[in-house]
């Protein structure tokens, strides 16, 4: 028997959990689990659904629509591993821990090619026998390396991109191809040090937590919907470059915890703001 999961968004009324388990118990499919919320200052509703059972996805969603406000937004997913691109600049922390997880199969994805700008990690990803690709900005306008990279995607069917610690600034053109499919790490705990070097901004400032923040990318920099943020405790003996140690386990974890959520589809994008089910 096949897993599906079911995600409704839609404004909010009496008996919309009935109308959407309704529509599966008619259909003869059995829930495995269920999460709803209701966001009060926009009075919206966010449903879950993961369910068993032989699915016409047509008349699955017919029948929903029917039912359900005009402005609902039904997303009916067959349970499968995501198909992920991941990009990568120098740094190997993040890249290593998804390639250890992707062989080991501790991640519901596959890494299916590694895209730099440089070429310092193409001996480590070769140990796993991922296609490893590398584009030199050096020399090139963004929009130019862009249309390279741009090339090399087109080969691939992906689900999602992963900027691994990529320190690239991506255009609005590149991201507005790929909207809430392109998920970044970033080195502090957003809103606060946006943009380069975060860990100098956090020792001059004196702060006594730093954090990651894993979140989708949007045209504005550092401005995306916030999907994971870990802090730690630092004080007054930490060097930059101790932040910066203590900062790379916590990009590990608050990674990989987004990355569990994105890609068993436990997240909702609403407006700038993210609804997650864990």
């Amino acid at each position: 028997m096949q897993n599906y999961i079911l995600l409704v968004d839609c404004s909010d009324e009496k008996g919309l959990i009935h109308k959407i388990t309704g529509v599966l118990y008619e259909n003869g499919l059995n829930i495995i689990s269920n999460s709803e919320f209701v966001e009060q200052e926009s009075d919206h509703f966010f449903m879950r659904s993961e369910f068993t059972g032989e699915v016409n996805e047509h008349i699955i969603i017919t029948q929903l629509r029917d039912g359900l406000p005009d402005n609902a937004n039904i997303d009916l997913i067959k349970q499968r591993k995501k198909k992920i691109i991941v990009f990568v600049s120098r740094e190997h922390h993040c890249l290593g821990n998804l390639l250890i997880k992707n062989e080991y199969k501790e991640i519901n994805a596959e890494i299916i090619a590694v895209i730099s700008n440089h070429p310092d990690l193409e001996s480590l990803v070769s140990k796993f026998t991922i296609p490893f690709y590398f584009f030199s900005h050096q020399n090139k306008t963004r929009e130019d390396h862009e249309e390279e990279i741009l090339k090399i995607l087109e080969k691939f069917k992906h689900d999602y991109i992963v900027l691994a610690k990529y320190m690239r600034i991506l255009t609005p053109k590149f991201v507005s191809k790929f909207k809430n499919r392109i998920i970044n790490i970033h080195h502090s705990f957003l809103p606060a040090f946006i943009g380069a070097e975060p860990y100098v901004q956090a020792f001059q400032r004196g702060v006594k937590i730093i954090g990651a923040t894993s979140h989708f990318i949007n045209e504005e920099l550092d401005e995306g919907p916030i999907i994971v943020q870990e802090v730690i405790h630092v004080d007054h003996k930490y060097s930059v470059k101790d932040m910066q140690r203590a900062g790379r386990e916590v990009e590990i974890i608050s990674l990989s915890k987004a990355l569990k959520l994105v890609f068993e589809d436990r997240v909702f994008i609403s407006n700038n703001k993210t609804i997650i089910f864990e």
